[in-house]
């Protein structure tokens, strides 16, 4: 389930006017705020990278890409407000080398990083090493991208790529699971026999489009629960495999326990059974393991 919250840095660096040099009342009028995030996100190796930390970032993107990097410059401190210590923000040339997802990007691209010092307290050196980038562009500025936060420039690796073009075909199928806003409603429905009983939790969406889950229980059996992603409450229905979309949906975004005046169950051993189930499903998806913070779309 959720982890613990994260709340990034929020900073005010902003993108050069020209690639000559940093023009910081001009770069002030010219692109948006770049979050910055901390020295431990950062430092972790793209390999540690967890399902629910690879998701976020791409949910977030608008673009997707490999680059080369062909020239790092590091701002000056009065140049680069609210960056964490222990961090350098550096103003990023790079050759685009493929799009993963997004629109077509020109053979150049620009943007702020924030990246974590070595141990001598030095910038490690990025030219022509390959990273995976994930960002959004700036209307009226092509090539010119800005990072979905401070961190969101990553290490390449081909298991790493491999990992982010899986979900991105998660991301982008039309049978995609919508964006978890709360939980609706809930209703416990008991069985004729003793220990007999269904419970159903509908969750409200970004788009409105229906999610359910369903727990089954019936005597001398374990409780069985699924998601349904139709109209239709389906009995029938399965939990949803671990680091999928439809997990992260779920595991990354319900409330721990059910939400005071969901139930819509009559009695109070109808709203205990409904809320018991709840805690059910919450234990059964485990926890959103996350090693960065979550990407504020």
């Amino acid at each position: 389930m959720p982890s613990i919250t994260f709340r990034p840095i929020i900073a005010t660096a902003l993108a050069a006017a020209a690639w000559s040099g940093f023009v910081p009342t001009a770069a002030t009028a010219q692109q948006a705020l770049i979050r910055g995030v901390g020295n431990a996100v950062n430092a972790a190796p793209a390999d540690a990278l967890t399902y629910a930390d690879l998701v976020t970032l791409a949910d977030a993107s608008e673009v997707v890409l490999r680059v080369q990097v062909r020239k790092a410059s590091r701002l000056k401190p009065e140049q680069a407000p609210g960056l964490a210590p222990g961090m350098a923000r550096l103003l990023i040339e790079a050759r685009t080398q493929t799009v993963l997802s997004g629109p077509a990007m020109g053979e150049k691209v620009r943007y702020l990083a924030d990246v974590p010092l070595d141990a001598k307290g030095k910038v490690p050196k990025l030219n022509k090493q390959v990273m995976l980038v994930f960002a959004r562009t700036v209307a009226g500025r092509p090539g010119e991208l800005r990072l979905v936060d401070g961190g969101a420039q990553i290490a390449w690796s081909g298991a790493t790529e491999q990992r982010i073009r899986a979900i991105l075909t998660e991301l982008l199928s039309a049978e995609a699971p919508p964006r978890i806003k709360g939980v609706r409603e809930v209703l416990y429905v008991p069985g004729n026999l003793v220990g007999e009983g269904e419970t159903q939790v509908f969750l409200q969406t970004e788009n409105n489009e229906p999610v359910s889950v369903t727990v089954v229980r019936r005597p001398g059996m374990d409780k069985a629960w699924g998601v349904s992603l139709s109209e239709i409450v389906d009995q029938a229905a399965r939990p949803p495999e671990r680091d999928t979309l439809t997990w992260y949906r779920l595991a990354c975004f319900l409330p721990r326990s059910m939400p005071a005046g969901a139930s819509l169950s009559g009695s109070a051993d109808q709203v205990r059974a409904a809320a018991a189930d709840y805690a059910f499903v919450v234990e059964q998806l485990g926890e959103c393991t996350r090693t960065r913070p979550a990407v504020e779309r």
